[in-house]
């Protein structure tokens, strides 16, 4: 499968969570599931990023190892997201969110705009 087809099916998979970050900005929504989602998210992009490229993704959840492998410079609000990742989910502790969940996610939105663009820009190259 071309890299621009591979990057399209992860970003379908980075939709389907954004989404459900969308539909889930009440505070009653458990912050610790909102930032995992959004931590998902992130990831999703990044990978899609870096498939793109032509490369394959490392499996991890690090996004700091996903941002420099996607040749990206990710705002440091979304690579807090990374506690997300594990800990917060397993922890009975409260994890506060790095910002507002609004703030957040309109840096996902900024992220998956990138994507889309460079995405465009191959297949563009394509025709």
């Amino acid at each position: 499968m071309p890299p621009e087809e591979d990057a399209r099916a992860v970003l379908r998979l980075a939709l389907r969570h954004e989404r459900s970050l969308a539909v889930s900005l009440d505070p009653a929504f458990a912050q610790e599931n909102w930032g995992f989602m959004a931590q998902q998210c992130v990831e999703n992009l990044l990978k899609g990023l870096i498939v793109l490229a032509g490369n394959q993704p490392p499996l991890t959840h690090d996004l700091e190892r996903l941002e420099r492998q996607a040749g990206v410079r990710l705002p440091e609000e979304l690579l807090a997201l990374q506690e997300f990742a594990v800990k917060a989910r397993y922890s009975p502790e409260e994890t506060p969110l790095s910002g507002s969940r609004e703030q957040l996610l309109a840096r996902i939105r900024q992220l998956r705009e990138e994507l889309e663009r460079r995405l465009e820009e191959a297949e563009g190259s394509l025709r």
